[in-house]
């Protein structure tokens, strides 16, 4: 094979996909020295860009096992896209972007492009990615395209002589080239004086206080003791985990004068696709209790659940709420939302003494709110 005369051009009439030349080593310069390129690839500051244009590129077209094309859009180096591997079948995809063209879905497009040519041209059956746990953009790009079966691979990563967690997730030839699952959004919800928001960095004390208090340790066993800061932010990262999956939307409840957190309020455990249904927890500040706070916001929250997808809602057709028969307070909220008691089940919800509860099982159906 001939670089760069052979190296396949592929273009969806907005990127195009080409051999690198020469004249996209400035840009390459510039992208590889960028923060967030640095952050979260393996590309070591001293990388050279002309080396890899002039050698490895074409080595890999030449001997096969690495694939590289420019991203170019707009006459101008975008950033690139390579596939590598393929052995037995299955290969992988990497991805970066210069920095002054992120946002612009150009690198979806390339992704789509490249996964195209894996199946279509290499023959391949599966393409695998990866990235570092926290690389949220290159986790939708991921996703947007179709992506799948996603799971944490703890320790695999290596940059720099650093260890770090991974994600990693697929896609194989027969698989739909869209999201399997969605991506949740928060929207904010303002009324009567409450206003449900995405969390943020300076929620976490409020968030310590609300969890360490004794009423809530009680009711939820499963929390750990002791409980600071980094157990917070890691349950932020849990919620934000959620919205990616599509199995969780955790809004805070802040009173819409101050946007002091008073408690939080999820939709979790949703199935999706033909029975679109999902549980409301919920938890609230010692603070914020006694003022009928926490009921305004279930019944906010089952408003916005029931809601369409395509009207920014959850689409769900059925909610749940699991109460211990002892927590009255949590009881209340769901009757005066017009849950329906369906069931307990005995003996089920275990105390921190060891000992056991019965679990009370309410619901409320789309039809019915």
């Amino acid at each position: 094979m001939r670089f760069p005369d052979d190296v396949p051009v592929l273009t969806d009439g907005v990127v195009r996909l080409r051999a690198p030349h020469t004249d996209d080593i400035r840009a390459m310069l510039e992208m590889n020295a960028d923060p967030e390129t640095q952050r979260w690839t393996d590309f070591p500051p001293e990388r050279d860009p002309e080396r890899q244009v002039l050698e490895r590129i074409p080595a890999g077209w030449r001997d096969g096992g690495l694939w590289s094309w420019a991203i170019e859009s707009d006459g101008r180096y975008c950033g690139a896209v390579m596939l590598s591997g393929g052995e037995g079948g299955v290969g992988a995809i990497g991805f970066t972007l210069h920095p002054a063209v992120r946002g612009r879905g150009l690198t979806t497009r390339a992704v789509r492009l490249a996964v195209a040519h894996a199946f279509d041209v290499l023959g391949w059956d599966r393409v695998t990615w990866s990235a570092f746990v926290g690389n949220w953009a290159s986790r939708r790009i991921a996703w947007r395209t179709g992506f799948r079966h996603l799971t944490t691979a703890y320790g695999a990563g290596l940059a720099r002589g650093v260890r770090y967690d991974e994600w990693i997730a697929s896609i194989g030839r027969q698989d739909d080239r869209e999201p399997e699952d969605p991506w949740w959004t928060v929207p904010v919800i303002e009324h009567g004086g409450l206003r449900l928001r995405p969390f943020r960095d300076d929620d976490v004390d409020r968030l310590v206080e609300t969890t360490l208090d004794e009423r809530t340790l009680h009711w939820l066993a499963n929390i750990p003791v002791p409980f600071g800061r980094e157990q917070a932010e890691q349950y932020v990262a849990k919620c934000r985990e959620g919205l990616a999956a599509g199995d969780r939307v955790t809004w805070v409840i802040a009173d819409a004068g101050s946007d002091e957190m008073l408690g939080d309020v999820s939709v979790f455990r949703m199935q999706n696709g033909s029975n679109p249904v999902g549980e409301i927890g919920y938890s609230a500040h010692p603070a914020a209790r006694g003022r009928g706070m926490m009921t305004t916001a279930v019944g906010l929250v089952a408003k916005q659940a029931f809601l369409p997808i395509e009207q920014g809602g959850l689409g769900r057709r059925r909610l749940e709420i699991v109460a211990a028969k002892g927590n009255r307070s949590s009881i209340r909220v769901a009757l005066a939302n017009g849950f329906t008691q369906t069931g307990i089940k005995r003996a089920a919800d275990r105390r921190r003494d060891g000992s056991y509860e019965d679990l009370v099982m309410f619901d409320l159906l789309s039809d019915e709110h």
